[in-house]
């Protein structure tokens, strides 16, 4: 696990970081899985995904065999620097367009 990782779990309650070593061990789940692996309460996975989501470590998408049943996923720090990425990008070159664009102007 890398720093990032562990930096973003650390301040996350004892079951938030359950729920991710096992997304990160075995790989998807739905929220019924992760309460049958985890022997967590559905309402407490519920409680730890949402957590866990909001500092980006996993991520939600749909069941291939039911529409309407959500699944989870541990995001990986590659996923996470992918994810980043375009975002600087974007910044950099609005920036670097901002000076021309205000000479422009005047």
């Amino acid at each position: 696990m890398d720093e990032g990782t562990r930096e973003l779990l650390e301040p996350l309650p004892p079951s938030a970081k359950l729920v991710y070593y096992v997304l990160e061990a075995e790989g998807r789940f739905d929220q019924t899985g992760l309460a049958e692996e985890t022997r967590l309460s559905t309402r407490t996975v519920r409680f730890a995904v949402e957590k866990l989501t909001e500092v980006g470590l996993v991520e939600e998408g749909l069941c291939p065999r039911d529409a309407r049943r959500s699944v989870y996923h541990a995001v990986s720090p590659a996923e996470r620097d992918a994810a980043d990425e375009p975002e600087a990008t974007a910044d950099s070159a609005t920036e670097a367009d901002a000076p021309a664009a205000a000479v422009a102007e005047d």
